[in-house]
Parts: structure tokens; sequence; C-alpha cells
């Protein structure tokens, strides 16, 4: 899947802005082997300059939409969604997080400051699952005009019980195992939104999107990734 041309266009425009793209694609379509992806036009010293930063974005950013597409497509007709993480490369979170809508996913946090997400070490130091929700909402409605949820990690049933009887709107299942996947839908009932996170693979993703979760988080989409093998070659 093509991704990135954005990217791809604006190495080429900081050196000479007169260069000249047609694209015969754009983000979003499954490419194939050999296929042309565009024309470009313009002075060779630029484009050579240009060649191999423009191309790791292509590539990089490609690769992360495919991967994410192969997920998306898993869990088709299921009604979960895929959702990435914020295990990001540095300095690439907002291009890799388009990548991922591109390929068909859906943006979890983009950061700190737009949604909350309780993990084990703020439980921990909260005092627990109630007091962390507590602190959680009361910074959230400081900070509503920018904070999109509050969501809370538990790592088995009991804590799921726990978040659920202290208002909890929005829980990630930790690890679960498939059984206690589908034990934690039954338990919640329809209450909160469940998100399932931890080890997920594209081999097993199906089969947790089918016990009734919403939403499936998959770090590695952004972190394990496998560039697409893209190139550049001149015509005179």
């Amino acid at each position: 899947m093509l991704c990135g041309a954005a990217w791809f266009e604006r190495c080429f425009e900081r050196l000479d802005p007169a260069i000249g793209i047609r694209w015969q694609a754009k983000d979003g379509d499954r490419i194939a082997p050999g296929q042309l992806l565009c024309r470009i036009e313009g002075e060779a010293r630029a484009l050579l300059s240009a060649e191999r930063s423009a191309l790791n974005f292509l590539q990089l950013l490609s690769g992360v939409a495919s991967r994410t597409r192969l997920f998306a497509d898993a869990v088709s007709g299921t009604g979960a969604t895929v959702v990435d993480t914020r295990k990001t490369l540095p300095g690439l979170r907002l291009a890799q997080k388009y990548a991922v809508h591109t390929g068909g996913g859906t943006n979890h946090r983009l950061a700190l400051w737009d949604a909350i997400l309780i993990k084990e070490n703020h439980i921990m130091a909260a005092g627990g699952i109630r007091p962390a929700l507590d602190a959680a909402r009361v910074i959230a409605e400081a900070e509503k005009q920018r904070c999109r949820f509050i969501e809370i990690e538990v790592e088995n049933c009991d804590q799921l019980q726990e978040a659920l009887q202290s208002g909890a709107k929005m829980i990630l299942l930790d690890n679960f195992e498939l059984d206690e996947l589908r034990q934690a839908v039954h338990l919640n009932a329809g209450r909160a939104i469940l998100e399932a996170s931890g080890n997920v693979a594209l081999e097993t993703v199906r089969a947790i999107a089918e016990t009734g979760v919403q939403r499936i988080s998959v770090g590695s989409l952004t972190k394990d990734i496998q560039a697409l093998d893209l190139s550049m070659r001149l015509d005179h």
C-alpha cells in the first residue's frame, strides 16, 4: 500500500521548488511489485541529493500502512477495530499515525496530552484503581478541551470488576488469554469499551476480535516495521 507522498514531495521541494512530480498512484492505493508510482522532472543534482531521504519516508510509511491493512483486513466483519500505540520512531509519530490511518487502522492517543491511559505503575502510585480513576477525572476536567478519553489498564477479571464498579468507561485488557477475553466481555455486559492488548500477532488477531472486544491495540504496527523496497531510476 502506498503512503507518504507528501513527505516524499517535500524532500524534493526543499532542494528545488521547480521539481515536478506526477503521481500514478495515491496514498491508500494497493500497489504491486514493479509498478510505476510517479514520474519526477527536475535537475539531476537536486533529484539525486533528495533521493535517499524521499525514498526513506515513502518506504517506511508505505510499510506501516501495508502492515496495518493486513491487520484491518484480518478483523473485517467482527466489529473490532485495530488501533496503534505510542511505540513510534522518535520524531516520526505524526507521520506513522497518518500511515496507520491510511492503512485502515485507528489512532490511539497522540501523546500524553490528548488522552489519559492509566497503567499498572500509575495504579500503584495512586494507591489503587479507584483513586487512580478519581485523579484522572480531575485532570481530564481541567483539560477537557483536549483530553478525549480516560482509559485504564487491568491485568485480570478481578481488576476489571473493580474498574467497572469505579465507573471506568474504557478499559484495556492487558495480556488476557482468549478465554479470559470472553469472560471479560461477558462481565462487562456493554458497560465500557474494551480494548485487548499485548503480543497481538497477525495470526491471532482474528480470534481476539471474535471474543467481542471493540478495540485491539497493536504496537508492532509502528515499532516492528518492514519498509517496502522502492527505488528511483533516472530516465533520459
